[in-house]
């Protein structure tokens, strides 16, 4: 019985201490469940918590609790980092970090608050918590503003349409003033009215002549300028007695005759080229014979025809003599180049082909070609002994002019190249000076054949020479 009774009380023990568990359990979970039935805000954890007790909340939370009696401060942040004192509690959305060199905690105003954080809400770096009456009325506006972008559209519109003038508004003002667009032919010829004007003054006709310049660089400008009677004007201006006159005037007959046969035609038939001979035969400034020069070789450039009539009223005469006197080489260059374009012209339609698809006039081309006696007239004016004398320029464009005409009048001139000294000897010279250049470009690898060009000019005309 003892024993049976010993048993049963150790057996009635253990259910009552198991009982007691139980109940203890419940009341602290229902304990737990009251506790934290209130809002959270959770903020990062500092270098560790206040307590070790597990009932005890982690510093940086706060709890919002009705049975708690205890006012937690809470931190206003702003948009600039401010340190946060043990128990500050911050907003939610707040940005809170860890000052490594301080160890303090510092929050801010999150990337939401931030974006919505204008100088309006604050007053000396200080967050306020009231607005004024003003304030909440200029905040309305800008929302209704906002809210209604269609009439703010139409206030641009309206503030932009304020600024210019309607286009019909325009149109009438410019139909009462007669304004009208004129085209090139009613330039043209009011240009030359005015040009024919016996008021027009002297400055005046300089600026018309100009225009003229710029306008008869088209084919059709230039073709119009003739039909008009423009041409007869330009030449009497070759024959002012004001040399700025002469000088415009020959700028607008070259570039009106450049690459335009029915121009030529018609400048040949006015008596142009007699006129032009008879400027660069008399004395006049230097300005006005490079003019000259640049139309006649412009009316002798693809024209036979002009070249014999050229030639037959002493037209290489008058450059010899040109030639002679020009002491800068600036005219003889030009001079050279015009002779050099002739002889290759006539030479290179004697060795082309016939070709009647394309160019059915080629033979009246080539009979026309073959009564201009170039060669034999540069022989018997003394030019094989002038146009060596271009090498003595310290230009290199003026030797290589001077060599590519040496070369194309060999045929005529090569027995009186081989009696002439001074070019046998600049030719000798010129060809160790240009070598030495080569060399040196290819010694600082620069890539440039002009020179070696030069030389390769000199080697043919020596080679000739031998």
């Amino acid at each position: 019985m003892v024993q049976t009774h010993t048993q049963m009380g150790t057996v009635s023990f253990s259910c009552s201490a198991l009982v007691c568990v139980l109940l203890l359990f419940h009341c602290c979970h229902h304990s737990l469940a009251l506790q934290f039935d209130g809002a959270l805000t959770v903020v990062e954890n500092p270098e560790g918590g206040r307590g070790g007790g597990q009932d005890e909340p982690e510093a940086g939370v706060t709890v919002d609790n009705e049975e708690e009696e205890e006012v937690v401060e809470v931190v206003q942040p702003t948009e600039k980092w401010q340190t946060l004192k043990p128990g500050q509690a911050v907003p939610a959305g707040s940005h809170v970090r860890l000052n490594l060199e301080t160890g303090q905690r510092e929050v801010r105003m999150g990337e939401e608050q931030l974006k919505y954080w204008t100088m309006e809400h604050r007053d000396d770096d200080e967050v306020r918590s009231s607005f004024s009456p003003d304030e909440l009325k200029r905040a309305m506006k800008r929302i209704k503003e906002d809210m209604n972008p269609v009439d703010k559209h139409h206030n641009q519109q309206d503030s932009v349409l304020s600024k210019y003038r309607p286009l019909e508004e325009l149109k009438r003002d410019m139909a009462q003033m007669d304004l009208l667009v004129e085209t090139d032919v009613q330039i043209l010829r009011r240009l030359l009215d005015q040009l024919n004007s016996s008021s027009s003054t002297t400055e005046q006709k300089l600026n018309i002549l100009l225009e003229l310049e710029y306008l008869v660089h088209q084919v059709d400008n230039a073709q119009t300028l003739c039909s008009m009677g423009g041409l007869g004007f330009i030449v009497e201006g070759l024959n002012s007695s004001d040399s700025r006159i002469q000088e415009s005037s020959a700028f607008v007959l070259g570039s009106a005759l450049s690459s335009n046969p029915a121009v030529q035609v018609k400048a040949l038939e006015s008596g142009a080229l007699q006129t032009l001979l008879t400027i660069l035969a008399t004395s006049q400034p230097l300005a006005v014979k490079k003019k000259v020069l640049f139309a006649v070789a412009s009316l002798l450039r693809h024209f036979p025809f002009a070249q014999r009539h050229f030639l037959s009223h002493g037209g290489l005469q008058v450059l010899a003599e040109l030639f002679r006197a020009d002491d800068h080489a600036v005219l003889r260059t030009r001079i050279v180049t015009m002779l050099y374009d002739m002889i290759s012209e006539k030479e290179h339609m004697t060795q082309a082909g016939p070709d009647p698809v394309q160019d059915a006039s080629h033979q009246e081309r080539v009979r026309q070609y073959s009564k201009v006696s170039l060669q034999g007239e540069l022989l018997e004016k003394g030019w094989c002994s002038l146009v060596p004398q271009l090498l003595a320029s310290s230009e290199h464009d003026y030797r290589e002019k001077a060599l590519q005409a040496l070369l194309v009048m060999a045929p005529v001139c090569l027995d009186q190249y081989r009696s002439d000294d001074f070019l046998r000897g600049s030719l000798v010279s010129l060809r160790v000076q240009y070598l030495e250049i080569v060399q040196t470009q290819r010694t600082v690898e620069e890539d440039d054949d002009y020179f070696a060009e030069i030389v390769q000019l000199i080697d043919a005309l020596q080679f000739q020479m031998k």
